[in-house]
């Protein structure tokens, strides 16, 4: 193969290449030609001299795939910490709602740059972002900018018992999306794609359902994004108004299948297990923001169990404060243990929530979420060599280091697509201290309008 510019070698100290065999290199560099991978092999069997391209030597840290997340909403980055010890509903009528219905370009602008900062930062490459009613146009300008790979689509909320003043009409919403996805899916060469994305059941009607997931057909490989089951008042409610609960009623107006990914699923009754598992549905789990408002825990290891996809997501800063992966991984294994027993969600488990499961959800596991030849170069180099870590060095130890010791100050460099976009740690994408600064700014006018 002839060498070029394009051509990047990374030597870590160790590779988890998660693929079908689990493998756990050392000592073996990984080449990588217009953000492919193109060939994994011992350090030895390259000449370094004569290679021509970069290389990146790091011999002291640990090469994973870039991490997925499943469930996100980049436009309310800028809230986090103004909706704080609120449940669900509450947290949607005092605070959220509010928020985002005054937002203006500006504001949700910095809003997506911080959220994007944060992510890839913290070593996330892929996310699936639910976005807000209204300037969807600027989410994908900052998404393609920023290079991160993304299922994203605008918010649709027909009807709004919580807040009024914060929905449009069934045909502006189906009008308006359809447009955002003739436009945007599959922008720049298929690293966006579109996610349609009605609120939930209560700000949904029936016919906004059933056309969005009609319209779904005219753009193959779009999916169908939503919340489900995440708050007792809101199962409540769901289930009085159409006589069945949230799952179940999805399956029984045919919004279930293969590429529909739901949020949260935790109030669920028997049969909606059952649906999940016969539709082939995609579960986000998001275990720090269904703590963070007290909505309750997700019955995980059993849907893990039955087959039912499930991958990770952090939702919102404003329901937990963070974007952080690691924070997710870290409470996905701990919150189940004292009700299904230690073994339940062990180390090596989340990680592939994280990483291979995720990419399984969305039918990418052919692109990324391994470190195989052939998949996209979506790379995370850690650093799991620290004094708060353990020192036991062993293959399953890295799985133990990077669920239960790791933080988002133990991502060195990040590369999507082959392209390195953070380095020690700091993405090279932006100006923290502006976007601080910016942040500020917009947060004072947007509370203003509120």
């Amino acid at each position: 193969m002839k060498k070029t510019k394009t051509n990047k070698l990374i030597i870590p100290k160790s590779i988890v290449t998660v693929d079908a065999q689990e493998r756990i290199l050392f000592n073996h560099a990984i080449e990588i030609d217009n953000g492919i991978i193109n060939r994994i092999a011992p350090v030895a069997e390259f000449n370094l001299d004569t290679f021509y391209g970069e290389i990146f030597r790091y011999e002291n840290f640990t090469l994973v795939p870039g991490f997925i997340q499943t469930h996100i909403h980049l436009c309310q980055t800028l809230f986090r910490g103004l909706a704080d010890d609120l449940e669900l509903l509450d947290w949607l009528q005092k605070k959220i709602f509010p928020f985002e219905n005054s937002h203006n370009k500006e504001s949700l602008r910095i809003s997506v740059q911080l959220g994007l900062n944060e992510l890839i930062a913290g070593g996330t490459t892929t996310i699936v972002d639910m976005g807000t009613l209204r300037h969807q146009e600027v989410i994908f300008e900052e998404l393609i900018k920023s290079g991160i790979r993304a299922y994203a689509g605008k918010c649709m909320i027909d009807v709004n018992d919580l807040y009024p003043e914060f929905f449009e009409s069934k045909e502006e919403g189906i009008e308006s999306s359809y447009q955002f996805a003739k436009e945007f899916h599959n922008k720049t060469n298929g690293k966006i794609k579109y996610a349609f994305a009605p609120r939930f059941v209560l700000s949904c009607t029936e016919k906004l359902l059933i056309e969005t997931k009609e319209m779904m057909k005219d753009f193959p490989g779009s999916f169908f994004h939503t919340h489900a089951s995440e708050n007792k008042k809101e199962f409540e409610v769901v289930k009085q108004m159409h006589g069945k609960p949230n799952v179940e009623y999805f399956d029984s107006i045919g919004i279930l299948d293969d590429r529909t990914v739901l949020a949260h699923c935790i109030h669920l009754e028997t049969e909606e297990y059952k649906s999940l598992k016969k539709r082939n549905v995609r579960v986000s789990h998001c275990p720090s923001s269904n703590l963070k408002l007290g909505s309750g825990i997700a019955n995980i290891p059993y849907m893990l169990k039955n087959g039912i996809s499930v991958s990770l997501g952090a939702d919102g800063a404003p329901c937990n404060n963070s974007l952080s992966i690691f924070k997710e991984m870290h409470l996905a294994a701990m919150i189940h243990k004292p009700i299904h027993g230690p073994t339940s969600m062990d180390a090596k488990t989340v990680f592939k929530l994280a990483t291979i499961d995720g990419a399984r959800a969305l039918h990418m596991q052919n692109e990324i979420g391994s470190i195989e030849v052939g998949k996209k170069a979506d790379l995370v180099l850690l650093n799991l060599e620290k004094s708060d870590q353990t020192l036991h060095g062993n293959e399953d130890s890295i799985y133990s280091k990077i669920v239960y010791s790791s933080n988002k100050d133990c991502v060195k460099n990040v590369f999507i697509n082959g392209e390195l976009v953070t380095a020690d740690g700091i993405c090279t994408l932006y100006d923290e201290q502006k976007l601080m600064s910016d942040g500020k700014e917009e947060l004072r006018k947007l509370i203003g309008r509120v």
